[in-house]
């Protein structure tokens, strides 16, 4: 990377899940990002290259890191074609290494994202000579809102849910991603125990020992940041050095149980791979067995199955109820923290929850969160 390049600044956006955009900019605020702004679908900050690499590598709540290297207004394809062969191309692709592009199109005179995407494609090729390919995994991200085009790398590659770890997955998985963020909307900062009843693959566990052990989310990974011509292999391994020296061992426990005994062995496998299993104990519990763990209360966390997912409304609503005469006989002093599409369900459950922030975006369908204050 050239001095120059490493100093240049831009903007830096976070793709988030829709209705998680404040708190992962509260997450780029507390890691030090400057600038971090919410909008639509996602959170801006600003920085250079190291930023970029700093994101992906540290970043729980993201989606993917898309680098925006050029904006320009363009009102018809000629001038589309006209500006887009006078970005510095050459400063963030290498000649070398394939890309590809996609395009969206949003009130705007240039209309076709098919004929938008074709445009820049030429223009890079053209000007910068790197080959085009479908399956490249370098993709330039073009966006027009309004008659404005900006133009972004993604950095990231596969989406940043994908940490390297979770090779098996039970029905309807939790990402990572979203995990970490309503695990944060909860008020998790990793200095409490957590436990999930409903644990499938492991997600939540997972996601709060590594918070709990300073294990960075994108630290056993491959980004596509590394294919490009800004890449520095040793900068990269020292910043990932760095951020590895400051793991520590939790000074609690994250427990996580499911009916399924095939999920407990998927769990276990995942957390091994994780780094975490140590700090992490699975059990194969019908949810009227499970009970609070020796130590300070801490947080539970479930991803309980929904009315359009599984089953029909009578079956879970019993299963709701159970849960929560469960929880409110034996687990006094925790708080919860439940995912739910159905606000009949959730109250079912018989909880004394909290105002709701709003549904969140998960899988197709509209989720919201339900949070209790410590339980009596």
């Amino acid at each position: 990377m050239t001095e120059a390049n490493e100093a240049k600044e831009f903007e830096i956006f976070l793709v988030a899940a829709p209705g998680l955009e404040t708190a992962l900019c509260e997450e780029a605020r507390e890691k030090g990002f400057s600038e971090p702004t919410v909008i639509k679908g996602g959170v801006t900050v600003r920085g250079g290259w190291r930023e970029v690499w700093r994101a992906n590598l540290e970043i729980r709540g993201a989606s993917r890191v898309v680098a925006r290297i050029a904006e320009f207004r363009a009102l018809h394809l000629a001038q589309l074609d006209k500006r887009s062969r006078k970005v510095a191309w050459a400063e963030a692709l290498r000649r070398d290494v394939p890309f590809r592009v996609e395009a969206t199109c949003k009130t705007s005179r240039i209309y076709h994202s098919g004929a938008a995407a074709q445009r820049v494609e030429r223009a890079i090729n053209e000007e910068l000579g790197a080959p085009l390919s479908a399956e490249a995994e370098v993709c330039i991200r073009v966006r027009f809102d309004d008659d404005m085009c900006t133009i972004g790398v993604d950095t990231s590659g596969e989406l940043l849910h994908k940490r390297g770890f979770k090779e098996a997955v039970a029905k309807a998985p939790m990402r990572e991603t979203m995990a970490a963020m309503l695990l944060r909307l909860c008020g998790y900062d990793g200095r409490e125990p957590v436990l999930d009843p409903m644990c499938g693959s492991g997600t939540f566990v997972i996601e709060a020992a590594e918070v709990a052990a300073g294990f960075l989310p994108g630290r056993s990974r491959h980004f596509a940041f590394e294919h490009l011509a800004t890449f520095d292999a040793a900068a990269w391994a020292e910043m990932r050095a760095a951020g590895a020296a400051v793991a520590v061992v939790p000074p609690v426990r994250f427990h996580g149980s499911d009916i399924d005994a095939g999920a407990i062995v998927m769990s276990r496998a995942n957390a091994e791979r994780a780094g975490v299993a140590q700090f992490c104990e699975f059990k194969q519990l019908a949810l009227s067995e499970i009970v609070a763990p020796e130590g300070p209360p801490g947080l539970v966390i479930i991803n309980p199955p929904y009315g359009d997912r599984i089953g029909d409304k009578a079956r879970l609503t019993t299963l709701y109820r159970a849960m929560g005469q469960t929880l409110k006989a034996r687990f006094s002093g925790w708080r919860v923290g439940m995912v739910a599409s159905d606000e009949a369900l959730a109250n079912a459950c018989g909880l004394p929850f909290l105002p709701s922030q709003g549904s969140i975006s998960h899988g197709g369908l509209r989720v919201t969160l339900y949070q209790t204050a410590a339980l009596a």
